[in-house]
């Protein structure tokens, strides 16, 4: 295999040192990325079932999206953080980890994550650890840091062991993370950035129609001011008694970039005044705080977007199903969620709840593989999401299927901390969590635990309140509390935790006693 692996990069060395460093996102770097991708195959049969092979993971924590949208979420540089759980991969005692961040991460935080190592010690542990830095805290993303600084891409390089078989591993992919793999010699466990549209709004309400999936109604492909006026007033005209609908940039992602229309008081009836009516309410406020209606209008000019029917439900929930398409081409339903939103509309993902509801986890993991297989014949590799909105009508649920996330997201870490330390499994047929030993497991998890009291708080002060008061995650009974996004603490009083336990209410429960500590904590200083 490692002869197989030389011979792959003794062969594309030669072919960059005679054509040069392709130019991004041209032929022959599409080419070199292709070839790239194709050897990952092998590298995934032989060296990921083994854990004692040599293997090095490159992990780039970069949040490559739309950076304007990106900078309304409080603490996002921060968000890097939640990548940390990938540190868990140590484990495996022949395994290095290269982690690249914009800034450099307290070693207290790192600290805390390596002593959850199952059976490996933390020196064992840093001796396989590779942290790099940008030294760069500006607002631009880290893999486009990276690509402005080709002495840290040579440190990178250096530091996969000769022999090593390595990949990358990404938040998202796009022409931004090719170009850095293709430069790195490096395949990405992520989908190739040329089907990311795939993913966007309009392309996820197609391929939920394909699969035979209810959506909201609605329309996509939409560009224009006047385009989401007109869709807004058909929505209208067809549903005579509709209150809300949605507004969505195609490429908007955690809700920031979705903007709830209000009909109040627009009577389709009355075509000429409900047509003037909705085009001068077009101008609603987006959900993204901070972000101005021209704003959010150049955005929808810019990626497109889609108008659709605010889905109503006096019980009603936001359940979503994470998938994984391996090299190989298999597709498994890894995960299932219930999302806690928020914002106006409830549009914006505050935290969530695992597994889903189990009067309907296992009818949302057949509706996801659908899905995943319809993206596996098109190409896509690695992790991604589909939401859905589900209302209760009588005893029945109806599943609407929202939106296509080719990327990780706000329930990626929390998963991988659950399986890395418990080594369990999720079974999409019953809609639960088993451990190794057979145990079931459930956890509520959230990127926005915060309060105004917090800030001040540095990491070190939150290990301490954490280890005083038993806000940890115990290996005997594999059951408490983790933290993460710990660095945006002190700054903005914000951070993140996954709670978990043997039922759904002992895993609120630690949550609710993680506030009251900290709450309590705050009041004593």
């Amino acid at each position: 295999m490692s002869e197989l692996i030389h011979d792959f990069e003794a062969s594309l060395f030669r072919y960059m040192a005679g054509a040069g460093i392709p130019a991004p996102g041209s032929p022959e770097e599409k080419e070199i990325f292709a070839h790239l991708q194709a050897n990952f195959v092998a590298q995934f049969e032989n060296a990921f079932p083994d854990r004692l092979a040599g293997k090095t993971v490159v992990i780039i924590p970069s949040l490559t999206l739309d950076q304007e949208i990106l900078q309304k979420i409080e603490g996002v540089n921060y968000y890097e953080e939640r990548m940390l759980c990938l540190l868990l991969l140590l484990r495996m005692p022949r395994t290095q980890v290269v982690f690249v961040t914009s800034v450099p991460i307290d070693p207290v935080v790192v600290d805390y994550y390596l002593h959850l190592l199952p059976g490996i010690t933390g020196y064992h542990a840093r001796q396989r650890l590779h942290l790099l830095s940008c030294f760069d805290s500006s607002q631009v993303s880290l893999t486009e840091k990276i690509l402005a600084r080709p002495r840290l891409m040579q440190r990178i390089r250096q530091s996969i062991p000769n022999g090593h078989l390595a990949h990358m591993a990404c938040f998202n992919v796009t022409e931004l993370e090719r170009t850095l793999a293709v430069r790195l010699h490096l395949p990405v466990y992520g989908c190739d950035p040329d089907l990311f549209h795939l993913g966007n709004k309009s392309n996820s309400r197609k391929i939920f129609t394909a699969c035979g999936l209810n959506v909201p109604a609605g329309y996509e492909d939409l560009h224009t001011e006047s385009e989401i006026a007109d869709a807004l007033m058909r929505l209208k005209e067809n549903n005579p008694g509709l209150r809300r609908a949605v507004i969505k940039i195609n490429d908007g992602f955690s809700g920031e970039g979705n903007a709830v229309f209000n009909y109040e008081g627009v009577h389709a009836e009355n075509t000429a005044t409900a047509e003037l009516q909705i085009g001068m309410r077009v101008r609603t406020t987006p959900v993204a705080q901070d972000l101005t209606y021209s704003a959010f209008m150049n955005k929808f000019h810019q990626m497109g977007g889609i108008v659709e029917e605010f889905i109503e439900g006096d019980k009603k929930e936001s359940p979503s199903v994470q998938l994984r398409i391996n090299p190989l081409g298999k597709c498994d339903v890894v995960s299932t969620h219930d999302q806690v939103l928020g914002g106006e509309g409830g549009q914006v993902f505050l935290g969530a709840h695992f597994p889903a509801h189990p009067e309907y986890a296992g009818e949302l993991g057949k509706m996801g593989r659908k899905v995943g297989d319809a993206l596996r014949q098109r190409g896509v590799l690695g992790r991604f999401g589909i939401d859905f909105i589900s209302v209760q009508e009588g005893d029945q649920w109806k599943h609407y299927a929202i939106e296509i996330n080719l990327r990780k997201g706000g329930t990626t870490h929390p998963f991988l901390m659950l399986t890395f330390l418990t080594d369990g499994l999720y079974d999409a047929e019953t809609g639960l969590y088993n451990t190794a030993n057979g145990q079931k497991r459930f956890y509520f998890c959230s990127d926005n635990l915060r309060e105004d009291c917090f800030r001040g708080l540095t990491p070190h002060d939150l290990i301490d309140i954490a280890m005083v008061h038993n806000l940890q995650y115990d290996g005997t009974d594999q059951q408490g509390v983790m933290f993460h996004l710990i660095g945006a603490l002190s700054q903005y009083g914000k951070l993140g935790v996954v709670c978990i336990g043997d039922t759904p209410e002992q895993a609120s429960n630690y949550y609710r006693r993680t506030c009251e500590v900290l709450l309590n904590e705050c009041s004593q200083t």
